[in-house]
């Protein structure tokens, strides 16, 4: 008996059969998809070139941190969306602890780069903790929501679009779109009470702060155990298609590996940069650059009025950070996925599923522009730089999960349940 794909997060949760706790035995291996890998390789080669030689060697490198992240998210379909979902419904903490994997190595390396103060290319990180509040809160609760919905995180929607998955393009233009509405109505939400953020180091020095983080990632791992000891959920994993060193480039990797390699990858982002890895922020710049291509203005917002918004606005593309990386993100996958012969568009979309993607994706663009970030900027970058808001914001995105799935099957999504626990 095959293995259901969990929404779009490309890891299978194995159902009740006779054999479905043995170890997932290799697929048929499908042939490289030349023309995407074409395409997407000579746009990779020929952008990252343009980007070095125009805008400088710091731009060029994110572009390529970009590459290799998308390869690393595909190859590893590492989920956020899909980690929270196993956690909330069947008491799975196999994503959760590869969450923990990948903020230990990010807080560890961004520890090293932040004591010794400088970064590559003249960069000099500088990190600055959340501000604590209503807007945090509620923001991480609608963007969980959104994740629930559109089948994908931040991150997750950009390596899946790269991948060829039709649906999550509908979930990026709602992403888009949802940035825009909140940019637009940017002094609805301007005032909310918060406080300012609570940064670990300011307190207690870099290793301290890292020792702390250290310490609550490794008590998730030990409550997560716990936990799914007691509950017996379904095992989840990608089903490998490839075996040896074929597997580095065409085959699904293990979870734990994906989150090493990722975390490796956040802490590349802040030498080059001097900042955390973020997504969302350009979304809100590409749709306010659509605008201005259809000759509105979106300048004139407010939003766009503060000085670190409206340089971003003026200045061009591919000289902001996160346009870079996610490009990077969705051409990198689309060449990991066309070399694994798993990049494929699906023409026929069942109407309740696009609706359910354009809407996760508006809720997704308003609560990360909320919240300050997405998985990525608030959650990833908040923990591990010793900010106290990105545990907040993971605290807050776990009740927004929970409503979520409650809401799944109005669309007819599909939710892993406790009756599938065999092992």
């Amino acid at each position: 008996m095959s293995a259901p794909t969990d929404n779009f997060s490309g890891r299978n949760f194995l159902l009740k059969s006779p054999t479905s706790c043995a170890a997932p035995q290799p697929a048929p291996e499908e042939p490289v998809k030349v023309v995407p890998l074409a395409i997407s390789g000579v746009l990779a080669v020929g952008l990252s070139s343009y980007v070095w030689a125009v805008h400088g060697e710091r731009f060029g490198a994110l572009l390529v941190i970009g590459l290799f992240l998308g390869g690393a998210l595909f190859h590893s379909r590492f989920g956020f969306t899909s980690a929270w979902r196993q956690l909330i419904s069947v008491g799975n903490g196999e994503g959760l602890r590869a969450h923990a994997l990948l903020l230990g190595t990010a807080a560890t390396l961004i520890a090293l780069i932040a004591t010794t103060g400088s970064g590559l290319f003249g960069a000099t990180p500088e990190f600055t903790a959340g501000p604590i509040g209503l807007p945090l809160f509620i923001g991480a609760m609608v963007f969980a929501i959104g994740m629930q919905l559109g089948g994908a995180c931040a991150s997750g929607t950009l390596f899946a679009v790269g991948s060829g998955q039709s649906t999550i393009v509908l979930t990026l233009g709602g992403f888009i779109a949802g940035s825009v509405i909140y940019t637009a109505a940017f002094p609805a939400f301007d005032g909310w009470p918060e406080i300012e953020g609570v940064a670990l180091a300011d307190h207690v020095g870099w290793f301290g702060s890292w020792a702390i983080t250290i310490a609550a990632l490794l008590a998730i791992v030990v409550v997560t155990r716990i936990v799914q000891s007691r509950r017996n959920p379904p095992p989840i994993g990608a089903v490998p298609t490839a075996r040896g060193f074929a597997r580095v480039f065409r085959g699904s990797w293990p979870l734990l590996v994906g989150a090493l390699v990722l975390g490796v990858l956040a802490a590349a982002v802040v030498l080059v940069s001097g900042g955390i890895w973020g997504v969302t922020f350009s979304f809100a710049l590409w749709g306010a650059k659509l605008l201005q291509l259809f000759g509105l203005h979106p300048e004139t917002w407010e939003f766009w009025q503060t000085t670190k918004n409206a340089e971003a606005l003026a200045s061009p593309v591919w000289t902001d950070k996160t346009t870079l990386t996610n490009v990077g993100i969705i051409l990198g996958a689309a060449i990991a996925a066309s070399l694994a012969g798993a990049w494929k568009i699906h023409s026929e979309i069942p109407w309740r599923t696009a609706v359910a993607a354009v809407l996760g994706g508006i809720l997704m663009g308003i609560g990360a522009r909320l919240a300050g970030g997405c998985n990525i900027g608030a959650y990833l970058g908040g923990i591990s730089t010793g900010s106290l808001h990105g545990w907040l914001w993971g605290l807050f995105a776990l009740g927004g999960t929970w409503i979520g799935l409650k809401l799944r099957p109005l669309f007819r999504l599909a939710t892993p349940k406790p009756a599938d626990s065999v092992c």
